[in-house]
């Protein structure tokens, strides 16, 4: 991608951000399971990195944030801890939510190209994919203990286990589902978008 972005780029942007906002405010987006939720948006903002480099994932990244965050305050949807953590702190509630997708979307720009010039588009769409909600759950985590580890609910949360076990049993099958489900379509979609010639994967 050129250092500005194209009209091509910009219609781009517009469909993945309309798909995340779908996305965000019905079930497409979210399956509630307990305190978490296993959420696909983080597909889009793969695709997003795949298409539009680093400022585009990370575009995409800070809607996916700040729809994630509005639900805290039950805007497109409620999320349980979302409205737990906002009552405990507003801003540091907005922080944890919104910061992490920005950072997740902006590195998976770097992680593709990296992954496309030693393997092939497909394969390195499927790395984007896994990198997508593997990242999104360990920097959403480590958010979540940085800014709300001394506090009682998060504390209860852990019942005193240690930081790595607490964090491996809490997302558990949540993010294992999201990796799973993010490596197979944004591999797939990826891989078709590029063959289609909608997007150029630059090597």
């Amino acid at each position: 991608m050129n250092k500005h972005f194209s009209t091509r780029s910009f219609v781009i942007l517009a469909l993945l951000i309309g798909l995340l906002l779908l996305m965000s405010t019905t079930p497409l987006g979210y399956m509630n399971i307990g305190p978490l939720a296993i959420t696909f948006n983080v597909i889009p903002v793969a695709i997003a990195a795949i298409a539009l480099g680093p400022v585009g994932g990370a575009i995409c990244g800070a809607v996916f944030g700040l729809t994630s965050f509005l639900q805290c305050i039950g805007i497109g949807g409620m999320s349980a801890m979302g409205a737990a953590l906002f009552a405990i702190h507003p801003f540091y509630a907005f922080v944890q939510r919104f910061v992490p997708r920005v950072l997740d979307g902006f590195l998976l720009g770097y992680i593709f190209r990296a992954t496309n010039r030693r393997a092939p588009s497909s394969v390195a769409c499927m790395v984007t994919g896994f990198c997508s909600a593997f990242l999104n759950t360990l920097l959403f985590m480590a958010a979540l203990i940085l800014l709300f580890g001394g506090t009682e609910y998060v504390q209860n949360l852990a019942g005193g286990r240690n930081w790595i076990v607490f964090v491996c049993t809490f997302v558990g099958v949540n993010a294992v589902a999201e990796m799973v489900s993010s490596t197979v379509l944004t591999g797939a979609i990826g891989a078709a978008l590029i063959k289609a010639g909608l997007i150029h994967a630059e090597k």
